[in-house]
């Protein structure tokens, strides 16, 4: 039976949202956690695996120390307080993927703790609180196959990748968000995409969320004004900053129905589904699960030295909203444009094309224009749309040296996202290079005004104006790829205006 959903209005007028938002961060450290196996991206199933991260017996696991760097450094920057003395501890439970059984992790002690994110929506700094940053173990990879869905519903087999199994990983706990109204969804977009800024600053990780390496689990309730919160749903997983803005605005029509309908929200994991914008039912969660943790016999407690945890502070490089504000005044742009820029998602994309040598007007002409264009009809972000920075920078070359105008740039353009090749390249492979030659243009300024007589004698008589209809005419006889400034001036010339 279809559920009609109530408009996105009506339910932030009834209801209060209440948001969280439980991030996952794969660093990007040469070697696993706990062991010397690599953590590279890919490779074939179960090779880059060992005893210590399949937990076979007898072997013992040696903590990773750029990887507790990295996380105090995360810690840092998030503005948290990092533990004098933390330890971990055992995450019991079975699951496939989890070739010890168990998790190594961080319990009541974590690493970092009690900090904050200041996010900007539409204009307002909106402060997110942060629980805890702490450390622990990936698990592995579990694929099912033979079903019509890749879910372990109608599968008749599943297969596990062991590979990924002990990468480190870095779990970021926000506060309940209360309080953002009809803005949710965008805060939570905003925080994700912030904190992923913030990560990539620091270089301890790639955050790309297509390969899994940046993860969120997006918490979603409602309550009527002045009643208490409501109960929590958790949709798992969400791999891209436009999904975790669905999820949550989802989540909010979904459980308003229900509400409506004198139902009651049932505390799950839900799943997002990425082609519906829909979130469907994935297990209960209506009591705590008892993972019996304990303290992890196999290593010591960890305690950071104060005067370590100062030089890495010193160390930290400048924060991405820091920055954005100084490119800002550089720029020279007003806070509105600055805005659009970072909504796009393109700060990082403008600043490399700058720094390839376009000027900041032409890099942001193209990102927040054409490519953006292409980045919301494929929904795609926007790094991926298919060009690069580099790319960006020789195609306004291009245009800047006379060799293309903007629509031949856009054809260009067209050619690059599709991958074949560079532009220069991609010019020259499709004959499109503005014709400049006036020895090659005459011919076809002859014949315009040959075919336009009354066009022709109103510029003898003064009213050169008149010369953008014969102009227009030889940009169509050429496909675009004259210059339009010497085909004004040759056909001015031609009757003696």
């Amino acid at each position: 039976m279809t559920t009609t959903l109530p408009a996105y209005d009506e339910v932030v007028a009834r209801f209060e949202p209440v948001i969280g938002l439980e991030t996952h961060v794969e660093l990007g450290t040469n070697t696993k956690m706990w062991c010397g196996c690599p953590t590279d991206f890919g490779g074939e199933p179960n090779t880059r695996v060992c005893p210590v991260c399949l937990g076979l017996p007898g072997s013992l696991p040696v903590a990773n120390k750029a990887a507790i760097e990295a996380t105090i450094r995360i810690g840092l920057a998030l503005n948290c307080s990092i533990a004098e003395w933390c330890r971990f501890a055992r995450k019991n439970y079975f699951y496939p993927d989890m070739p010890k059984n168990f998790q190594i992790s961080q319990y009541d002690e974590p690493l970092c703790f009690d900090g904050y994110l200041d996010v900007e929506v539409n204009g307002e700094m909106v402060r997110i609180g942060i629980e805890r940053v702490h450390l622990e173990e990936d698990t592995g990879k579990t694929l099912h196959v033979g079903g019509a869905t890749g879910r372990i519903h109608g599968a008749t087999e599943s297969l596990v990748d062991y590979n990924r199994a002990g990468i480190p990983l870095v779990e970021i706990v926000t506060k309940p968000i209360p309080g953002t109204g009809a803005l949710a969804p965008e805060v939570a977009r905003a925080y994700v995409a912030e904190l992923r800024d913030v990560i990539r600053s620091l270089g301890v990780s790639d955050v790309r969320m297509e390969e899994g390496s940046l993860r969120c689990d997006v918490n979603t309730s409602l309550n009527r004004p002045g009643e208490e919160w409501g109960t929590r749903t958790e949709t798992k997983n969400v791999n891209s900053l436009r999904s975790v803005e669905r999820a949550v605005r989802s989540e909010m029509l979904r459980q308003a129905s229900v509400l409506e309908a004198g139902g009651r929200i049932t505390q799950e994991t839900r799943h997002f589904h990425e082609d519906t914008g829909d979130t469907t039912s994935g297990r209960s969660k209506e009591t705590a699960t008892d993972y019996r943790y304990f303290p992890e016999p196999d290593l010591v407690p960890l305690a950071p030295d104060t005067a370590w945890v100062a030089e890495l502070k010193a160390a930290l490089p400048e924060l991405p909203r820091l920055r954005r504000k100084r490119i800002q005044q550089d720029w020279g742009l007003s806070d509105l444009d600055m805005q659009s820029v970072v909504n796009a998602g393109a700060v990082e994309l403008i600043e490399a094309t700058v720094a390839a040598g376009a000027t900041p007007a032409a890099a942001r002409k193209w990102w927040l224009g054409e490519l953006s264009r292409r980045a919301n009809e494929t929904g795609v972000e926007l790094a991926d749309v298919g060009a690069t920075p580099a790319q960006v920078a020789e195609l306004q070359g291009l245009v800047d040296a006379g060799k293309l105008n903007d629509k031949l740039a856009r054809t260009v353009l067209e050619g690059v996202v599709a991958g074949e090749g560079s532009p220069t390249e991609i010019m020259t492979n499709r004959n499109l290079e503005v014709v400049s030659d006036t020895g090659a243009l005459t011919a076809a300024v002859d014949e315009a005004i040959a075919a336009n007589p009354d066009v022709a004698d109103k510029i003898r008589s003064g009213k050169v104006a008149a010369a953008g209809a014969l102009v227009g005419a030889v940009m169509k006889t050429t496909r675009g790829q004259a210059d339009a400034k010497t085909v004004r001036e040759l056909i001015l010339a031609r009757l003696g205006a």
